[in-house]
């Protein structure tokens, strides 16, 4: 499996804010709403359509404050897990690291290695100005 890690940014809310919000895919609704079709959510777990392509996404465990992983459910494309980390500092500083454990093959890797490389950095930079950018 090949493995990339976001940079560490800086989140100005505590951390359970994050992980609460972070740990419940109805929370994701109003993001990705019109950015995929068919979003649906059950319990840990959602499924979603974009370009054509049905993904399902189960979290599979969750730390409280701590960690948030998640993985492909049944019909993914590929074997991956994704890790949320959370570490607080202070009450308003919240550190954050995504990682991704996924499965290429060389041709893949080839192809997508460095969007993901670059993709994961801008993932995490886009949801700490979110978090940062809610008022209070």
């Amino acid at each position: 499996m090949e493995k990339y890690v976001s940079k560490q940014v800086k989140i100005n809310k505590p951390a359970s804010l994050v992980y609460t919000l972070m740990s419940d895919f109805n929370n994701f609704t109003p993001m990705v709403q019109d950015k995929v079709e068919d979003w649906h959510v059950e319990g840990d777990t959602c499924s979603f359509k974009v370009k054509g392509f049905t993904a399902c996404l189960r979290m599979l465990d969750k730390t409280p404050y701590e960690c948030i992983k998640i993985t492909g459910d049944e019909g993914s494309p590929f074997e991956f897990f994704f890790w949320i980390q959370l570490k607080q500092i202070a009450d308003n500083d919240t550190r954050m690291r995504l990682t991704i454990h996924i499965k290429l093959n060389m041709m893949m890797k080839m192809m997508v290695g460095k969007k993901l490389e670059k993709g994961i950095d801008d993932m995490a930079e886009k949801i700490a100005e979110a978090f940062n950018n809610i008022p209070g």
